[in-house]
């Protein structure tokens, strides 16, 4: 029999060859408090399914990494809409009306499963999903994954009603498309799957406005279903994003593209800006009805086009005859030598104590107080505050437009009047989905959102923005999403054409990462997604889009 030879963890080991790396991981499984779910084979990540068929050096990914932890939650959505079909099969014999369900949005570690085609979802449907879930699981079914001809698959997927998928393919350039099959149900999966249904050990659904929440372990902590967090506010913006797309005629990146390819997009462009402009308008016309505002607060993550934002609500509020003045919350940064340290010796440049919150206090109480005040400029070359004559007084029409990380913690301005303050989250909340199983996550818009304007404006390359990512992943889970509930207004920033405009950018600086940087990984991904859109150009974009502020050409000073 023939033998192969694979460097694990530091040993060398002999295999037969064939073996499947599910067979070898289960040897290793023991040493990793995180379920295994795929393996680095040299340079190329596999599935556990895969059969070993040369000598290799082996690296093992658990859930505690962003790639096993997708592969998890992939196969996990897989079980749950493999479930759902059975149920309606059984329920739904004879019908005409093809019935299913739809992945859209995350609040916390739970996966938003709406209905379509006119299911209704109770508790029953629920319990009766779960249930078979749970067989499934325990019967360990097999999750097979083969590569069928393009037209084949689509012909499959308009027979079985999934119209998103048969879109989806249209534009699809390869003539070959891999098909996972569970039991005789067949899906298409954008990422990495696990052998077989028995790994997804933890879950569970609950009900949530009118479908459920499929509840899944955080990669931080992989065996624990934590409870479901209470973000209705978010939930809203993030409903009213879906019903924007759906408004457009624009639900997956097929329908997109079918727009793209007949010539309505800039109709498209237009119509969705309008859309941001008017509710832009509302959060203006909130602001002043209130009365008594003097600092609008303005936070969310990275590349959320925070600052776009405020310029065009400042215009807003200008129209009311309010008169604002831009504050960056940065400028109030301790000089570089008290900045806090991370764990690894690092700069936090995200944390609270890394901000003067006494002296931001000081002079924000004294503007309101009708004093002039002398506010600071930080010199990031340097690493120190400076004062070059930007004085302040608040007349009867000044307004104070705040925008920074840790504007909505009201540890930052402490001393302030609540009345006195108008906090706002600003997110690019996707609501476009690639079909109705396979869902854009906001933090991939928001990385090539960033991945462009950090090479426009900074010349880093697509492989510092992606080494980084995590690093501010982390500092928005400390520092911002625990706040989002507490704004009295939320924008989402997201455009449904965004991506397809992005593309031209981000395209050249993913192919620049090269194959020996650990990073390689993460950009043939997001190089793979953005096949799946038309490209287009960006020159019908207005002046003070948000998308301007990542491409380029826009109207404000971003």
């Amino acid at each position: 029999m023939d033998k192969v030879i694979l460097t694990i963890e530091g040993e060398k080991k002999e295999y037969p060859k064939g073996i499947t790396y599910e067979e070898v991981a289960e040897e290793y499984q023991a040493k990793h408090d995180g379920l295994i779910a795929v393996v680095m084979e040299d340079d190329k990540i596999r599935e556990l399914s895969k059969a070993v068929e040369k000598d290799a050096v082996v690296r093992l990914i658990t859930r505690r990494e962003s790639i096993g932890h997708k592969t998890y939650v992939r196969t996990a959505i897989l079980t749950m809409v493999k479930a759902v079909a059975d149920i309606l099969e059984a329920e739904e014999k004879g019908s005409s009306k093809v019935k299913q369900v739809k992945v859209e949005y995350t609040i916390g570690n739970g996966y938003y499963v709406s209905p379509k085609g006119g299911l209704m979802i109770d508790q029953d449907f629920i319990d009766k999903v779960k249930a078979r879930m749970q067989e499934l699981v325990a019967a360990k079914t097999k999750i097979n994954k083969y590569s069928m001809n393009t037209d084949e698959a689509r012909e499959i997927f308009a027979r079985a009603g999934m119209a998103d998928k048969d879109k989806l393919f249209r534009y699809r350039r390869g003539s070959q498309v891999n098909i996972y099959e569970i039991d005789g149900y067949q899906d298409y999966y954008y990422g990495y799957m696990l052998p077989n249904a028995g790994y997804i050990r933890e879950f569970d659904l609950l009900p949530f406005n009118n479908g459920f929440m499929l509840m899944l372990p955080e990669m931080s902590d992989p065996l624990t279903v934590q409870p479901l967090a209470s973000r209705e506010k978010l939930f809203e913006t993030l409903r009213k994003g879906t019903d924007w797309g759906e408004k457009l005629g624009i639900d997956t990146v097929g329908d997109l593209n079918d727009r793209i390819c007949e010539g309505g997009l800039s109709d498209i462009i237009l119509l969705q800006e309008a859309l941001q402009e008017r509710r832009i308008a509302e959060i203006a016309k909130e602001i002043v009805e209130r009365g008594g505002v003097k600092f609008v607060m303005i936070a969310g993550p990275s590349s959320s086009g925070k600052t776009t934002f405020s310029h065009r609500l400042s215009v807003q509020l200008a129209s009311y005859g309010l008169k604002p003045h831009p504050i960056a919350v940065d400028d109030y940064f301790v000089n570089r030598e008290d900045t806090p340290k991370d764990e690894n010796g690092d700069y936090n440049f995200e944390c609270l104590e890394a901000i003067d919150t006494t002296l931001f206090n000081q002079d924000m109480t004294r503007l309101l107080a009708g004093e002039t005040v002398e506010l600071p400029s930080f010199n990031f070359k340097i690493g120190a505050r400076e004062y070059k004559g930007n004085y302040k007084t608040l007349g009867p029409e000044d307004i104070l437009v705040i925008e920074g990380i840790h504007a909505l913690n009201d540890k930052m301005s402490l001393s302030l009047p609540a009345e006195s303050k108008f906090k706002i989250y600003i997110s690019a909340l996707t609501s476009l989905n690639v079909d109705e199983h396979n869902r854009i996550p906001t933090t991939d818009g928001r990385l090539i959102r960033r991945m462009v304007r950090d090479a426009r404006t900074r010349g880093a390359s697509a492989t510092r923005t992606i080494r980084m990512w995590p690093s501010v992943r982390r500092g928005e889970e400390e520092n911002i999403f625990p706040f989002q509930e507490s704004a009295d207004a939320m924008f989402n920033s997201a455009l449904i054409y965004e991506l397809a405009v992005l593309k031209q950018f981000a395209e050249p600086l993913l192919y620049s990462v090269k194959k020996e940087e650990p990073e390689y990984y993460e950009a043939k991904r997001l190089l793979k997604f953005l096949e799946y859109f038309l490209g287009v150009s960006s020159e019908n974009l207005p002046n003070n889009s948000i998308v301007r502020e990542f491409v380029g050409g826009s109207c404000f000073n971003v």
